[in-house]
């Protein structure tokens, strides 16, 4: 029995399988790609909530004691240990710093208040998986 394709196209239909195959494994691993982007975006949002969250609840501390906290006694810097906790503002300073350890990746903070009671809290996290510099959140407000 003689066949009714030419010699010429034999083959054909499985050149076009294995090129759909190709495109379809390209379109796959872009997928891949771009889940993986998403969820490294969605870890690094979650840490700078967390940082927000953990900025709102010093302050909110320093507003409940608002004499110590005008008078300097909340101000730490970024590279100084936690205070021992002696007083109110040693132990909120403490808590938060441990807090903060805990929550973010080698999260540190800062407060500074100033002349005016114009306060500044600088949080600082590893954030290696979206990003290759440490990141900062700011928060700045009057007590």
């Amino acid at each position: 029995m003689l066949s009714s394709y030419p010699r010429f196209q034999t083959g054909v239909s499985m050149i076009e399988v294995l090129v759909a195959i190709i495109v379809l494994s390209i379109g796959l691993l872009g997928m891949a790609g771009l889940q993986t982007a998403g969820l490294a975006h969605n870890q690094s949002a979650s840490f700078r909530s967390t940082a927000s969250v953990m900025a709102y609840g010093i302050l909110d501390s320093m507003r409940a004691n608002r004499v110590e906290a005008g008078a300097g006694s909340y101000n730490h810097l970024l590279e100084d240990a936690a205070p021992a906790g002696d007083t109110i503002s040693g132990q909120d300073v403490s808590n938060w710093l441990d807090e903060l350890a805990l929550r973010l990746p080698e999260g540190l903070g800062s407060i500074d208040v100033d002349a005016d009671n114009k306060v500044t809290v600088l949080i600082q996290w590893d954030d290696s998986r979206g990003a290759t510099v440490p990141q900062q959140f700011a928060m700045t407000t009057r007590l």
